[in-house]
């Protein structure tokens, strides 16, 4: 794999029942091929168990969440071995969420993860003794996980956050679509951290001569004719991680080539499937991260010892064939600087 220049930018900090079972699911069969099978665990390590939820299963936080468990392995704590995981799903749905963090709580697992905002909200409302590890967390003081002085709400929280710094974005924004006078943003008003980047991007908007024009998509079906409803009316399209957009991503993708608007999206995944380009974490090296932190409190490390951090390595991600399918070039200087989402493919098909 090829890896083009990484951009980097500092960021502040360091930052239930059988039905139950039926909505959510085991990570058994969608992580096990994604695991390192190699991996030995370490006799010395006492047997574990981690919860693991996610508001949602797409490729950003299905990438996230394998990185997780492969970094747990690297350090000897294997999966079906010394490790025993249980992940759920809420399939999008914040009661299930709720329900599912009641469920965990009762558990009383050695670590819960909780993997988005709506996840995190409802595990760290459910148990005030469980360590719990956030992650893929876009603003986690607007979340209320941990205030202005990066202190966890309660003493068994810690986590990783991904801000991402909206002048960057803007920037990147401006480069593809130099012309842009208006940016549409479709988001979901349930999730605190889509609503963050929004008045982020109507703070900073105007200041560059641009208008932000909002709309809703409150669910995943939702998405397409949300994105149609901005025809003639925006020039560029940009999605920050709302979950019920990056689960639809292939109807907006969709939607946006039927009206020639690029999409300019903050995760990697995302360009895969079918934005122009997006400036933001690797999700897989996210998860890693993470999972470093998890594995501390799997040690027997206290997880109040733990400080709260920030990832603070942005990649440009870009893709040349999905530019053109929504009406825009890329330029080679920005090339130069971005991975090729079309050169990985055509060589991961050799």
């Amino acid at each position: 794999m090829t890896f083009a220049t990484t951009l980097r930018f500092s960021l502040f900090g360091t930052a239930m029942s059988a039905a139950l079972g039926l909505i959510g699911c085991s990570n058994t069969t969608d992580t096990a091929a994604t695991t390192d099978t190699s991996a030995a665990a370490d006799s010395d390590k006492p047997a574990k168990t981690l919860a693991i939820t996610q508001i949602v299963e797409h490729p950003s936080l299905d990438a996230m969440r394998r990185g997780i468990i492969d970094e747990l392995a690297d350090n000897g704590y294997v999966e079906g071995q010394n490790l025993t995981i249980n992940f759920q799903s809420a399939q999008g749905n914040t009661a299930t969420a709720g329900q599912i963090a009641k469920q965990f709580a009762g558990d009383n697992p050695d670590a819960i993860v909780a993997i988005s905002t709506p996840s995190a909200q409802s595990i760290v409302a459910s148990t005030k003794t469980v360590p719990v590890i956030y992650t893929a967390i876009s603003d986690p003081v607007a979340a209320k996980l941990i205030n202005e002085n990066n202190t966890p709400i309660q003493s068994n929280v810690t986590g990783l956050s991904s801000e991402l710094p909206i002048e960057p974005q803007l920037d990147n924004i401006q480069k593809i679509a130099p012309n842009a006078k208006t940016i549409g943003y479709v988001y979901s008003p349930g999730e605190v951290n889509s609503v963050v980047v929004l008045n982020q991007l109507k703070k900073a908007a105007p200041a560059r001569g641009l208008k932000i024009l909002d709309v809703t998509a409150n669910r995943p079906t939702d998405v397409a004719m949300a994105t149609r409803s901005l025809a003639g009316r925006v020039d560029v399209i940009y999605t920050s991680l709302d979950n019920n957009v990056v689960s639809a991503f292939e109807a907006m993708a969709g939607a946006a080539n039927e009206l020639d608007i690029p999409v300019i999206a903050s995760d990697e995944f995302s360009v895969r499937r079918g934005a122009t380009a997006a400036l933001g974490v690797n999700d897989y090296d996210f998860g890693r991260t993470t999972g470093k932190m998890v594995y501390r409190v799997l040690n027997g490390e206290a997880v109040s010892s733990i400080k709260p951090e920030v990832m603070n390595t942005l990649t440009l991600y870009a893709s040349p064939k999905h530019a053109a399918e929504q009406g825009v070039s890329l330029t080679d200087e920005l090339l130069k600087n971005a991975i090729n989402v079309d050169k990985q493919a055509q060589s991961s098909d050799k």
